[in-house]
């Protein structure tokens, strides 16, 4: 039986910068999931945690007591090893939809269970959802035949996979302390363990696109999410990816879904198969199949087989005409140049305002809404040349998208320099 304590006492401890005990731990995260907690005495425990850290040994604690208050699949009697990938998320960021059927081309497993967009930042599901047909509901039985017939799985997540998280997640939203590292750590991945893959590699952004804006915090966050993996007896790996500048051309669902069909096909922007492949090499070899080459499955078809088998699994039709929006708009270069900045949040803001995402989790999203990139940072430009075409059903919001994209648009007379695309590799 779960010893009891006074909320209050848990409180206390915190704010004065002392260590939750395993007990403390534990009976504050069922008693919050079952009511017993008050919203405004967790509010005041996730402000203590904010403002005092958490060790590591409570961190992992807390993650556990997470993935407690609901189920934890097991996927270790399929055929395959599987591996699964988190993306804290950003702008233009679909690697998930060619990275999944990749690295299934490669003899790996891939349950991928996504969510959906919010601000931004575009939702896995969302894009997905623009291929007729396809649906991302799916139950646990359809996912691990699916897995077994076709080697990946993109559908969103059931809900009793670490409910504490979920009420614990609203509540951070809106008192404040969403950027605590330990309660971002342990909100992915209470849900990532509690899917039951064997190996995890993490995709963590840094750049004005993403949750963190500076290098030193995304690197902070990457290592605590790799010893949470590692403490909860799951292979973790993280790279620390840019997302300074949109990745690839598009921002915006069909025009995604595009994009990635483009780099199954073998093509698509550099920057996008990069990352793509770079993720796919680190599943692979976190579960033992480094000796497989993932740029050999782009380049033969198999990847792209392994895509329209897993949407067509879904309901979805692969050949089906994605969405169009009804009207677009060219922004056009002022002056002859360099395109030296292409910024990422002004990017995803205004494909947010198109009608590509939403502010609250019920609204419904426009899926050929977007914008679409014809010249990036470094690109040659002269004046009256297409940068970028908007895209939305809604023409009315074309002013409020340029409010947002214009100030995020630079052109200067020297190249500017190159930024990497991969700034760090985080192990245990």
């Amino acid at each position: 039986m779960t010893q009891r304590f006074a909320a209050v006492d848990v409180i206390r401890t915190k704010r004065d910068g002392g260590r939750l005990s395993d007990a403390q731990i534990d009976w504050v995260i069922d008693a919050y999931t079952r009511g017993e907690v008050a919203e405004e005495q967790m509010s005041a425990l996730a402000m203590a945690v904010f403002l005092n850290g958490m060790t590591r040994g409570e961190v992992s604690r807390w993650t556990a007591a997470m993935i407690a208050s609901g189920s934890r699949l097991d996927f270790t009697d399929l055929p395959r090893p599987s591996v699964d990938k988190h993306s804290t998320g950003g702008v233009g960021d679909k690697v998930t939809l060619p990275l999944a059927p990749l690295v299934a081309a490669c003899g790996a497993a891939v349950p991928q269970l996504s969510g959906r967009g919010l601000g931004h930042t575009g939702g896995t599901l969302d894009k997905l959802e623009s291929i007729p047909g396809w649906r991302a509901s799916l139950e646990l039985p359809e996912i691990r035949q699916q897995l077994i017939d076709v080697g990946a799985v993109i559908c969103a997540a059931t809900g009793d996979l670490a409910p504490a998280d979920k009420k614990l997640y609203a509540l951070r939203d809106v008192t404040g302390t969403v950027e605590a590292i330990p309660l971002i750590a342990s909100s992915i991945m209470s849900k990532k363990i509690a899917e039951g893959t064997s190996a995890l590699v993490l995709d963590v952004k840094t750049g004005s696109g993403a949750f963190m804006k500076e290098l030193a915090q995304s690197v902070a966050l990457a290592e605590a999410m790799v010893a949470l993996g590692t403490d909860a007896g799951v292979r973790t790996t993280a790279l620390v990816t840019d997302m300074s500048t949109p990745l690839g051309r598009t921002a915006g669902n069909a025009l995604e879904v595009r994009e990635s069909v483009e780099v199954l096909a073998g093509g698509g922007p550099a920057d996008l198969v990069e990352v793509t492949l770079v993720l796919a090499r680190e599943m692979l070899a976190a579960v033992g199949l480094d000796a497989v080459d993932p740029a050999d499955a782009l380049a033969d078809g198999r990847a792209m087989d392994a895509w329209r088998r897993m949407i067509a699994a879904q309901g979805g039709d692969p050949d089906a005409p994605l969405p169009t929006a009804a009207h677009t708009h060219d922004v056009l270069a002022t002056a002859d140049g360099y395109l030296t900045e292409v910024d990422a949040m002004a990017v995803g803001v205004a494909a947010w305002r198109l009608g590509a995402g939403r502010a609250r989790r019920e609204e419904a999203v426009q899926a050929g809404a977007g914008v679409e990139l014809h010249a990036v940072r470094g690109d040659a430009v002269r004046v009256g040349e297409r940068i970028a075409t908007l895209h939305t059903d809604t023409p009315e919001r074309f002013a409020w998208a340029l409010e947002a994209l214009e100030p995020g648009l630079a052109v200067g007379q020297a190249p500017p320099a190159a930024v990497p695309v991969v700034h760090r590799r985080v192990t245990a």
